[in-house]
């Protein structure tokens, strides 16, 4: 069974169009037109912008949804694939690779998803860190303690946390018993109660949009569990603005499957998690294209 997965906000690095763009000459056209869906130059972030251009989340989110759906539909045209599952806003590529959403519709929705975070973010000083080790339990104490919320449950020992720019730097200073902490280069406490006000601007975009059901398989963020209709997974897509995402339990339904994940660009977040916590899986980061070589030998 071939998967691919979908990277999230931060997966970004400068210049990780490039090579993809000189192997695949059709993917040009093919970002111009999802560029223009988001209003965003999406090869110039992808080649020539500097770090802290393409991290800024009015930018990094539709540079990384884009590149997704661009490279699959250019370099993985050939390859059967079974199913499909993002992680936060990569869930937005996987709703157009499934044909939830068309990508034209899917790129519309990120851009204004991806505005509509700024402008929460920037209402308060908030801060993101992921947590790594630890008791879950005893994580999630001290996370209340200091009026933190859990983002990301990335399984494999790592959860993301969110909250208040004060709050993180005291969890930085006193970290829970057996963890260490790490700050987030990230604008705002995304998939938190701070991002509450980002929902109304996307669920305004999305009454007016097509919905599909799924042609493939596709899990969701939601509770790791397959998806059958596609109006509850674009439903869960504003709801997961501010609420945390449970890659642990996507990774729970993998397991078993035996399948080859390919995580599409900017890859290797994704990867490095799936092979710690699906054992029997075979996980490959597309970061470049000699990578899909890859796939025939897994």
């Amino acid at each position: 069974m071939l998967i691919v997965a979908c990277p999230g906000q931060g997966s970004q690095t400068p210049g990780f169009l490039a090579p993809w763009l000189e192997k695949y000459p059709d993917l040009q056209q093919t970002l111009d037109g999802l560029g223009t869906a988001c209003n965003a130059d999406l090869i110039r972030l992808g080649t020539t912008a500097e770090e802290d251009e393409i991290k800024d989340t009015a930018n990094a989110q539709r540079l990384i949804v884009g590149s997704s759906i661009g490279i699959y539909r250019a370099a993985l045209r050939e390859f059967k694939v079974d199913g499909v599952l993002g992680h936060s806003v990569g869930e937005f590529a996987a709703a157009a690779i499934a044909g939830v959403l068309s990508d034209a519709d899917a790129m519309k929705l990120v851009g204004r998803r991806a505005d509509a975070m700024a402008s929460a973010a920037a209402e308060a000083a908030t801060s993101m860190a992921a947590v790594l080790g630890g008791e879950e339990s005893t994580v999630l104490e001290r996370l209340t303690e200091l009026g933190l919320e859990p983002a990301n449950f990335n399984g494999a020992g790592q959860l993301v946390v969110a909250g208040p720019k004060s709050a993180v730097t005291s969890l930085l200073e006193s970290p829970p018993e057996r963890a260490r902490v790490i700050e987030l280069k990230v604008a705002g406490a995304f998939h938190t109660s701070f991002m509450e006000g980002a929902k109304a601007p996307v669920q305004e975009l999305v009454d007016g949009v097509e919905v599909s059901d799924p042609a493939i398989s596709l899990w969701s963020n939601v509770d790791g569990q397959l998806v059958s209709r596609g109006s509850e997974f674009v439903a869960s897509l504003v709801s997961q603005i501010s609420n945390p995402v449970r890659w642990d339990k996507c990774m729970g339904s993998l397991a078993g499957s035996a399948a080859t994940l390919l995580e599409l660009p900017p890859a290797g977040a994704l990867a490095g998690l799936i092979k710690r916590g699906v054992p029997d899986a075979t996980a490959i980061a597309l970061k470049t294209p000699a990578d899909l070589e890859k796939v025939s030998n897994s």
